[in-house]
């Protein structure tokens, strides 16, 4: 087709049966490719850039790393369980309430392998916590799937963390 022949189809193109499939089709693709984030589970934090949502340090220690996706599907991020548990006690929502999502990093898994990209993450309400960990905020709790001679459950690691302020 000669340049004069193809400026001449472009308004037919722009006004005929082409219009929709062209714009529907580039419309499809772009929403395809600006996926986001996942509206269900943790998401990957970016170690060394992401910041903790209550005391704004780097997240850097992936043993004591935890998530919580509010009732708006919005995750917030956070350096320490403990910092969690606060900023918890401050929303209009908690970890009970309904389509609230809370996770903590497996400190078991990450730190086995303390090299890979991301942790193995529990539910914060199922996991076992284990005091004495040295965290990034002083909380000290590690979080395990399994049960260890010290471990504790989250209400009691929860009441803890409250009672020692901060």
């Amino acid at each position: 087709m000669k340049r004069r022949e193809f400026l001449g189809a472009l308004p037919l193109a722009a006004t005929g049966p082409y219009l929709a499939g062209t714009l529907g089709g580039g419309l499809g693709l772009l929403l395809a490719g600006c996926g986001g984030e996942a509206l269900k589970g943790p998401v990957a934090i970016k170690w060394d850039r992401d910041t903790c949502e209550r005391c704004r340090m780097v997240i850097s220690e992936k043993r004591f790393a935890a998530q919580v996706r509010d009732q708006n599907r919005k995750v917030h991020k956070f350096d320490d369980i403990g910092c969690a548990v606060f900023w918890l006690a401050h929303q209009p929502f908690n970890e009970q309430s309904a389509g609230t999502e809370y996770w903590v990093a497996d400190y078991a898994g990450a730190s086995a392998n303390p090299g890979a990209a991301d942790v193995s993450w529990l539910d914060a309400r199922q996991a076992l916590f284990a005091d004495g960990k040295k965290s990034p905020m002083g909380y000290n709790f590690g979080a395990y799937a399994e049960a260890t001679a010290e471990a504790i459950s989250y209400t009691e690691m929860k009441k803890r963390v409250l009672s020692r302020g901060k």
